[in-house]
């Protein structure tokens, strides 16, 4: 199947073909997506953002609009097929994250599958915690679960109001110090950190009880370990913290290589394809955000700035 360069290739000479016709991009994408659903039987749908190629936009991030780009892409979908759901996100808001899990979950109950050929941080890696398995290859990256506020991780915030307490307890000559650090929140933000530290928490090792670990023996027990290592700060030690494989495992995800699914149908070079067609409109275009089935039904942001 065709790498990076190839499909490039690929996609100027559909251009060529099209008299340069702007939906080259479409074509091909579209061509590769549908090959995954066709060689697994399944729906497909890719939830792409831009963020590396146009980096800093609100727009790239999970919001709300989202929603109606699942609307569009599900409707007239044979349900009975399952979907598996391809993630390339940043992240973002929380609620619309857990909105957009509660429609997939109405629609496919159970039967999905998450696929993470690259990045699904934050927000992403929430979803695709809520999926039966996650696929991912040797370059796939999950990401931290702590909550931000504004670029600042709550987790942290926590971590240094308790060092503030307890230093200032020790020795309160610290205390004009500490009262420049801790002066900088508002006077409800560290009550605000700790609901919504236990908001996300709740919200995955929920997920990850009803569907990942729901056949285990002790399914509490396997969703606590998953959440308080990609839930905390002190573990992770960044939340743009690129979590591989390995250590995916390791907290008792349940993971799928991709390298091994449906080997019979070279999956791993179509999911990767596809992958690389996606970035390439991403980086030949204006747009910023793609939610889209095998069908060629989508949902497309644009940046127009």
């Amino acid at each position: 199947m065709p790498n990076w360069n190839e499909v490039l290739r690929e996609i100027n000479a559909q251009q060529y073909e099209q008299q340069h016709n702007a939906n080259a991009l479409d074509i091909v994408r579209r061509k590769y997506l549908k090959s995954i659903s066709e060689a697994t039987g399944r729906n497909t749908i890719a939830y792409y953002s831009g963020f590396l190629q146009k980096p800093g936009l609100e727009q790239t991030s999970i919001n709300d609009d989202d929603k109606n780009g699942f609307m569009t892409v599900i409707n007239k979908l044979d349900r009975n097929k399952g979907l598996d759901l391809i993630l390339h996100t940043p992240g973002g808001d929380i609620a619309a994250a857990e909105s957009i899990v509660d429609y997939i979950r109405r629609m496919f109950g159970n039967d999905v599958r998450a696929i993470v050929p690259q990045i699904a941080m934050s927000a992403g890696t929430m979803i695709a915690c809520s999926c039966k398995y996650i696929i991912m290859g040797k370059e796939s990256n999950l990401g931290p679960i702590d909550p931000q506020f504004g670029g600042i991780p709550a987790s942290g915030v926590i971590e240094e109001f308790k060092t503030a307490c307890e230093e200032t307890a020790k020795h309160p000559e610290h205390i004009p110090m500490w009262s420049i650090v801790i002066s900088k929140y508002h006077p409800t933000f560290i009550g605000e950190c700790e609901k919504a530290i236990e908001w996300s928490q709740q919200m995955v090792k929920g997920w990850l009880m009803r569907n990942m670990f729901a056949d285990e023996a002790f399914p509490e027990v396997n969703a606590l370990k998953v959440v308080e290592h990609f839930g905390s700060h002190e573990e992770t030690k960044a939340h743009n913290r690129h979590i591989n494989i390995d250590e995916c495992e390791r907290t008792g995800l349940k993971i799928k290589h991709l390298e091994n699914i449906h080997q019979d149908k070279n999956f791993q070079d179509l999911v990767l394809s596809t992958h690389h067609a996606y970035m390439h409109t991403f980086s030949n275009s204006s747009s910023v955000k793609i939610i889209e089935n095998q069908n060629g039904i989508a949902m497309v942001q644009h940046y127009n700035g």
